[in-house]
């Protein structure tokens, strides 16, 4: 397509459209089309009340609706476009705001092989802002529906037809950058950069909108989606993956995210607890893997090494998921369950193949029990019935406090640095009290949390981990009203050593040397053919924790992962 002077109008030209052909006139307000053949509405026989057209948008209504609205748009027309959509106010605001706004020049729009009612296009168009002007292409796509009211094909509108990751709220803008660039470092003082460390492309983008303004850089001229606020009443992000649709910890605000540089600003910077070597290995060894994501960090202090999910550029399930994490719950209920005198992991304990409480019938994986057998030979092979056999001595609310005042989970007071999920275990009861022993019910965490909880089980003083050091910005790590009684920890550990050399992660977890201890855990999840499969580790002062999620069982598709992490660090 030829070049045309700002301000240009589109000449009549032809367009086939469904074997037809029609003319289209894009003038001020108005575009005439001459159809015919369409299968759209007409009048009834005999000159009656027209009939509503029902069902799905013919081909023809398709790409003329298509046609019509894109030529609309190039041509600079936002009423018409507008009035092709079935929410014309909120695409008029749209289209305004991406010549204004955005400052984005007269867009050249190319659509691409129609699916359905569904059209993919490209969008070409030049950003000017800050003395400069470049280039921006990206694609996007619409579809076309059937308005109830009267029948009518018209695009069905979402912020996203403007620009793909446009949400409800967001606006296009070019202009100085809402806060300085940053530059982010790795604890020996490396750049970390999203090139070279795929998944701290949303880590980076928060850590811009947290420091930017604290770390002395100047911003620059840049065109960014401004995020919308978030909702005061709402609930965090959400796990996309998570199928129970269980909401994640306080609503904060997405960072917001630059889509072009028109004028560099002067970046400060910003030092992370990050290990170059371990991120390195995360991203290489999740990259292998459909959905894994896993957290590496220092039980001494708490301080993050590492962080990569298998999709980068997704949701950030190892910070940020809410996720059942199955049996590695176990090393918290254990804890509870040897704080509580109800288990000894030398004493006999029982691990039948059924055991019912609150209506709900539980076995164990394969209907396996021990029988004569110790706490000790239940936690290394997992057994769920010995930890369901006591539900019926502890209170509706003894496996909160526990994780609350001992492991630091779901008090919703993390300030890790960035954006986080701080896990949750709430009061359940019966049935569901039961299965939150088992890490199902209503519990909910990620990798970041489960990494936290192998640190707690092995030093007994929960650390809260962080990314940033609380001094960059004066802010106070979370603390737990108490430690793990001392003689419940020091069983917890062993069991937790017992498991990684002679239970259920020996496999994942051989070679790694003496000062290691290990759980496994899957998690069902309605709707998957296989469960969420969990690992939790540690090796000296570093634990780790990962979920695949539909990898099945935990020792053999997250335990492999968490080992080679160990292993390298």
């Amino acid at each position: 397509m030829g070049k045309r002077r700002r301000g240009e109008r589109p000449s009549a030209r032809p367009v086939l459209l469904g074997g037809t052909i029609a003319v289209v006139v894009a003038g001020a307000g108005l575009t005439a089309w001459a159809l015919s053949g369409d299968g759209g509405s007409g009048g009834a026989a005999g000159g009656g009340k027209p009939e509503i057209p029902k069902g799905p948008p013919s081909a023809v209504e398709v790409s003329r609706t298509a046609e019509g609205f894109l030529t609309a748009w190039r041509g600079g027309d936002v009423e018409a476009a507008a009035a092709l959509t079935d929410d014309a106010a909120a695409a008029r605001a749209a289209l305004t705001g991406f010549r204004k706004d955005a400052k984005a020049g007269a867009p050249v729009l190319t659509p691409g092989t129609k699916a359905g009612a569904t059209l993919p296009f490209t969008v070409r168009t030049t950003v000017t802002g800050g003395g400069n002007s470049e280039p921006l292409s990206y694609g996007s796509e619409l579809t076309v529906v059937r308005r109830a009211s009267d029948g009518k094909a018209l695009v069905g509108w979402k912020p996203s037809v403007v620009h793909p990751e446009l949400k409800a709220g967001d606006r296009l803008v070019t202009g100085d950058a809402g806060t300085p660039p940053i530059k982010a470092l790795d604890r020996s003082g490396g750049e970390l950069t999203a090139k070279k460390y795929p998944s701290l492309v949303g880590v980076l983008d928060a850590l811009r909108e947290r420091y930017g303004d604290k770390a002395g850089g100047k911003p620059g001229v840049e065109l960014r989606i401004v995020r919308a606020a978030p909702d005061k009443d709402a609930k965090g992000p959400k796990d996309a993956a998570d199928a129970t649709g269980t909401a994640g910890s306080k609503a904060e605000k997405v960072p917001d995210k630059t889509l072009l540089t028109l004028a560099e600003g002067t970046p400060g910077t910003v030092r992370t607890t990050i290990d170059a070597g371990a991120q390195s290995a995360a991203e290489k060894e999740t990259a292998k893997r459909k959905q894994a994501s896993v957290v590496l960090l220092k039980p001494s202090s708490g301080e993050i090494l590492a962080v990569a999910n298998s999709r980068p550029e997704g949701f950030n399930t190892a910070f940020q998921g809410s996720l059942a994490p199955g049996s590695t719950m176990k090393i918290v209920s254990a804890a509870l369950l040897l704080e509580k005198d109800l288990a000894k992991s030398d004493k006999k304990h029982p691990c039948p193949k059924y055991s019912s409480y609150g209506g709900w019938k539980f076995q164990n994986l394969e209907k396996f029990q021990i029988k004569n057998g110790t706490f000790r030979a239940s936690f290394a092979s997992s057994c769920n019935t010995a930890f369901i056999t006591q539900s019926k001595k502890l209170k509706d609310d003894d496996l909160t406090k526990l994780a609350q005042d001992v492991f630091g989970l779901g008090r919703d007071n993390w300030s890790i640095g960035v954006p986080s999920f701080d896990g949750s275990v709430p009061v359940q009861q019966d049935a569901s009290k039961a299965a939150s022993l088992i890490g199902q019910g209503g519990v909910r965490a990620n990798p970041l949390n489960m990494a936290s909880v192998a640190a707690t089980a092995k030093t007994g003083t929960f650390k809260q981990p962080y990314l940033v050091a609380p001094d960059v910005d004066d802010r106070t790590l979370a603390r737990t009203p108490r430690a793990m009684d001392g003689d419940a920890q020091r069983q917890l550990r062993d069991l937790l050593q017992y498991t990684a050399t002679s239970g259920s992660a020996a496999e994942a977890m051989a070679g790694l040397g003496a000062d290691i201890g290990a759980k496994t855990g899957s998690a069902e999840v309605d709707g998957q053919k296989k469960p969420n499969g969990w690992f939790t580790a540690w090796r000296g002062d570093v634990a780790a924790a990962a979920v695949v999620q539909e990898g099945g069982r935990g020792g053999k598709s997250a335990g492999p992962l968490v080992a080679k992490l160990l292993k390298s660090s």
